[in-house]
């Protein structure tokens, strides 16, 4: 695909950072004697990156605005924003897992038009622009699955951790969804997830609480491909009440009868 600018800058951006993740992240293991050390070591990865697209993102475009997990930053220009996030999976970084990611969208007007999520350790760059359907690395156009019985689905699902609010509700989800599918994936990253729903790895995915910055870019990816794109209650807007549940169109129904039933 051809993209617009803002799209080339985005991909150049996140490679840029993916350089710099996958030097550190050769690191880890040689820290996981010392989990506190490990972990300001991640913390650290991840500023450098952030660094390095805040740098590139800003520098190309000054006028918009940046949202990333330090927070907002207001650009001159109301209409546009970067939502960013320099290392989707942290947790994965951290336990030397190979399964994290560089997030970007551009936001305008309230909807993403733009997204890129890349996964550096696999070199896998996948994207997408409104209207121009999904696309991983330079020239496979990506596609939902084409799956229609649920019962043969592989789905994705972040489960939460610790005290997060949604935990009781999640755990209702699962003791649904586990006996009606294929199997489930907790991969621990949203932004991937959403990807491999694009790509057809994944039939579905659901996720009751997240970030805007971890979502946004994979929001579009997703619908994109295909999917269908939803709260996971009616009525919710994923980009603004962090909820989110996708499938292709033939399981969405399905899924989301099963997934609705627990509210």
């Amino acid at each position: 695909m051809q993209g617009s600018a803002n799209l080339n800058i985005m991909i150049k951006a996140a490679r840029k950072a993916g350089r710099s993740l996958n030097k550190d992240f050769r690191e880890v293991e040689n820290l996981q004697t010392s989990a506190a050390n490990a972990a300001d070591f991640v913390t650290r990865a991840g500023t450098a990156a952030g660094g390095i697209l805040r740098d590139d993102l800003t520098g190309a475009r000054g006028t918009y605005g940046y949202v990333d997990i330090s927070g907002e930053t207001e650009g001159e220009d109301p209409t546009r924003r970067w939502l960013v996030n320099s290392l989707e999976g942290a947790a994965n970084f951290l336990h030397g897992q190979p399964h994290f990611s560089v997030s970007i969208a551009l936001e305008h007007k309230g909807q993403i038009v733009s997204a890129v999520v890349f996964d550096p350790a696999k070199d896998e760059m996948f994207y997408a622009e409104k209207g121009q359907g999904a696309w991983l690395n330079d020239n496979k156009r990506m596609r939902v699955s084409s799956r229609t019985k649920l019962v043969e689905a592989v789905l994705g699902h972040a489960v939460p951790f610790g005290v997060k609010r949604t935990l009781p509700a999640s755990l209702k989800d699962l003791a649904r969804v586990m006996p009606e599918c294929s199997g489930l994936r907790a991969s621990g990253s949203t932004a991937l997830d959403l990807a491999y729903v694009a790509a057809g790895r994944f039939d579905g995915f659901w996720q009751r609480e997240a970030k805007l910055a971890d979502m946004a870019a994979g929001l579009l990816i997703a619908a994109e491909a295909g999917a269908l794109v939803e709260g996971v209650r009616p009525g919710q807007d994923p980009l603004r009440d962090g909820a989110v549940l996708c499938a292709n169109n033939q399981l969405f129904s399905a899924l989301a009868r099963v997934i609705r039933t627990a509210d």
